[in-house]
């Protein structure tokens, strides 16, 4: 009987090691749907901009030449009169000081007391921010109102250094951050529990994509709540009675995942030279000839004097101009089949033998042709 156990349980181990093989050895097709939290923005949960104007002080001889910027010596009489120093009619000469703009980001329903990163950025001709400290600054909002108050010790990215012959600088030493170095003062009123309807604002627009946002929502709560307006705003109603409410409800249905559409683009940035293409871009059957016409100008003057002991003649320099022409004659014509995959238009492309900025031109002349089913976007 153990022989026969046995036997048993090495032809069960045969068949999970046979499953196991087939299961890793099958394609699995990639999960390329989104959470609704990822591709829509809620319509007024939204970040407000602050900025606000101050001084930078306790720089080491980095900061703003009191000569060339006016503004900075007016803000830095008016900061001292207002400390009880009075220095009108006085040479200021100091170099420690630097008038700065300083901007930051209010985030929906930020509670007064609550920190905030500022960012630090010259406005006069200071050379570096770094080791300066930001005086309290008032931040105000579009409206004129100060929503927060920003102050600490600015932390630049770059720095900068010089001799009397030579200077270095990496990054940029004249804007800086200042972690939680704001404080909101004033909050925005806005009460998201008493909404009875909810704008879905898409961060990508497209149809396609809108209408699979409201069947989600629709088939998640049962109801026809959510109706697609266009292709960048969802409608969403309240349900009577949804537990948790408006909160509850959008936090229950940004979970749910869509598989978003968007239309066939070709994105081109000339100065690096990318190149990014979306999924559905197609070409139509197509010939391609790549060649370039290289033309070489070589001058080679030579010295012409005459014989030694010449009583006649004179030493000139005579000119020698040598002109090539390359046409790259081994370049043919390459055939691009048309309704092909993205896949096999880049290999195509590659094939050609071109470099990423010949495939731009190459890419430009499809679409004039018509043979390019997709937006061409040049950055």
């Amino acid at each position: 009987m153990s022989w026969l156990i046995a036997l048993r349980l090495r032809s069960l181990l045969t068949l999970v090691l046979a499953a196991s093989l087939l299961t890793a050895t099958m394609p699995v097709e990639a999960d390329a749907s989104s959470r609704i939290k990822d591709i829509v923005d809620v319509e007024g949960i939204r970040d407000n901009m602050l900025v606000g104007y101050g001084l930078v002080v306790g720089l080491n001889g980095t900061g703003d030449t009191l000569r060339n910027a006016p503004f900075t010596q007016q803000s830095l009489i008016g900061m001292l009169e207002r400390l009880g120093v009075n220095t009108r009619g006085t040479t200021l000469k100091t170099a420690n000081v630097a008038a700065v703009m300083v901007s930051a980001d209010l985030p929906a329903f930020a509670a007064q007391g609550t920190r905030i990163d500022v960012t630090v950025s010259a406005l006069g001709d200071a050379t570096n921010l770094q080791g300066g400290v930001l005086l309290v600054t008032p931040l105000m909002g579009a409206d004129g109102q100060v929503y927060a108050v920003a102050q600490g010790s600015v932390a630049t990215g770059g720095f900068s250094a010089k001799g009397e012959a030579a200077s270095v600088v990496r990054g940029v030493p004249t804007n800086g951050r200042i972690a939680n170095g704001a404080i909101v003062e004033r909050e925005l009123e806005f009460q998201l529990s008493d909404l009875r309807a909810l704008r879905l604002s898409l961060r990508n627009p497209d149809l396609t994509t809108a209408q699979r946002v409201a069947a989600a929502i629709n088939t998640y709560l049962g109801t026809s709540t959510a109706t697609a307006d266009n292709p960048t705003t969802v409608q969403l109603r309240m349900p009577a009675g949804y537990r948790g409410g408006v909160v509850g409800l959008l936090t229950d249905i940004e979970q749910l995942r869509v598989q978003p559409d968007l239309a066939a683009r070709v994105v081109i940035d000339e100065a690096s030279g990318v190149i990014v293409m979306g999924q559905d871009v197609r070409v139509s059957q197509v010939a391609i000839a790549q060649g370039n016409l290289t033309i070489s100008v070589s001058e080679s003057p030579q010295v012409s004097q005459p014989s030694p002991f010449s009583t006649q003649g004179d030493t000139v320099v005579v000119p020698r101009t040598e002109v090539t022409v390359d046409e790259e004659g081994g370049k043919k014509l390459g055939i691009i089949d048309g309704s092909i995959s993205l896949k096999e238009l880049v290999d195509g492309l590659n094939a050609l033998g071109v470099s990423p900025r010949d495939m731009i031109t190459i890419l430009q002349a499809i679409k004039s042709a018509g043979a390019l089913q997709a937006d061409i976007e040049v950055m």
